[in-house]
C-alpha cells in the first residue's frame, strides 16, 4: 500500500505509513491471540488438536493464563485504537471503516456468535483483510485519499497468494475440523477439490499480475514474479502427490503439510511482487 501510494501520490505521508505498518503488525498479533483464546474457550483447541502440535499454544503450553491472554488482547487493541484515531484525524473518517471491518473479521473469525471460519467464510475474510483492507487502508493513510480503481485491482494478487496459505492450512486440518463442526471451505467441498482450488488460486496470482501489467496499472518490474514460476511448478507437483504418512526428517510443523508448501511459494512470489514495486519507484517502466 505504501509503495503504491509512493508511485502515485504527490506527497506521501511516511509517518502515517509507519504508524499503519506498526498498527497492522499489532493487529496481526492480536488476531492470533484472539483465535487462540476463543478456540480454547469453544473447545476447539486441545492438546490433541493440530494447533497445539505444530507450535506452543499460549495457554495449553502454560505460557500465560486465560485472564492474562485476554488482558494482552485488550492492551494490543487499545494501542491500535489510538493509532486508528490519530490516522483518522489525519486522513479522514474512511480510516474508521477500514479499521472497523478489519477488527470485525479478526475477532469474529472464530469468536461467537458469528464464527466466520465455521461457515466457510474464513478464507474470503482473509482475502479481504490482506487485500483491500490492509493494502487499500495503508494506501489511504499514506496518500491522503482513497485508492483509485487501479490500486484496488493491485490489491488482488497479494491477497490471492496469502489466501492460498490459509487454504493449505485448512486442507491439512480438514478431518479434525470436520469432526469439530468447523466448516472451512476444504471441509465443505472435500480434499481433492480444495487442493485443485488452491492450485488454481496460485495460478490466478500470475494471471492477476499479468492483467495489471498489460493494463499499465503497475510498472514492468512487477513482472519479476515470473521468477517464482519454477517454484510454483514444484509446489503443484507436491500438491498432486498424496500427503506423506510420516513427517520428513527435521520437519518442524507436522502435522501441517500443504500450508508449508503454499507458504514456500508465497514467500518467493509475494516477495518478488513487492520487490517489483520497489524497482518501479526507482526505474519506472510501463507496458
Amino acid at each position: 500500500g505504501g509503495l503504491l501510494a509512493a508511485a502515485i501520490a504527490e506527497r506521501p505521508n511516511w509517518l502515517n505509513f509507519a504508524l499503519a505498518v506498526i498498527g497492522l503488525v499489532i493487529a496481526h498479533a492480536a488476531n492470533n491471540m484472539t483465535n487462540d483464546y476463543f478456540d480454547l474457550a469453544g473447545g476447539v483447541d486441545t492438546n490433541e488438536y493440530a494447533r497445539a502440535q505444530y507450535a506452543p499454544h499460549p495457554i495449553l503450553a502454560g505460557l500465560i493464563s486465560e485472564r492474562g491472554l485476554l488482558a494482552a488482547i485488550l492492551i494490543f487493541n487499545l494501542v491500535d485504537a489510538g493509532i486508528m484515531i490519530y490516522l483518522a484525524l489525519q486522513s479522514g473518517w474512511q480510516i474508521l471503516v477500514f479499521a472497523a471491518l478489519g477488527l470485525f473479521i479478526s475477532v469474529f473469525y472464530v469468536a461467537p456468535p458469528i464464527k466466520l471460519k465455521h461457515h466457510g467464510l474464513g478464507e474470503p475474510g482473509v482475502f479481504l483483510v490482506w487485500g483491500p483492507l490492509m493494502i487499500g487502508g495503508t494506501y489511504t493513510v499514506t496518500a491522503g485519499e482513497l485508492p483509485p480503481a487501479g490500486v484496488w485491482l493491485a490489491c488482488i494478487p497479494y491477497a490471492l497468494v496469502v489466501t492460498t496459505v490459509l487454504m493449505g492450512k485448512h486442507i491439512d486440518k480438514r478431518e479434525a475440523d470436520g469432526a469439530k463442526g468447523i466448516h472451512t471451505i476444504p471441509v465443505l467441498i472435500g480434499e481433492k477439490p480444495a487442493l485443485t482450488l488452491n492450485m488454481a488460486l496460485m495460478i490466478a496470482y500470475y494471471a492477476a499480475v499479468a492483467g495489471l501489467l498489460l493494463a499499465g496499472t503497475v510498472g514492468i518490474w512487477v513482472g519479476l514474479v515470473v521468477l517464482a514460476v519454477p517454484r510454483l511448478v514444484r509446489v503443484i507437483r507436491i500438491y498432486l502427490k498424496p500427503r506423506p504418512a510420516e513427517p520428513p526428517e527435521n520437519y518442524p510443523v507436522w502435522p501441517l503439510w500443504y500450508v508449508a508448501v503454499a507458504f514456500y511459494h508465497n514467500k518467493l512470489a509475494g516477495g518478488l511482487f513487492v520487490l517489483g514495486l520497489v524497482l518501479n519507484l526507482l526505474l519506472s517502466v510501463h507496458v
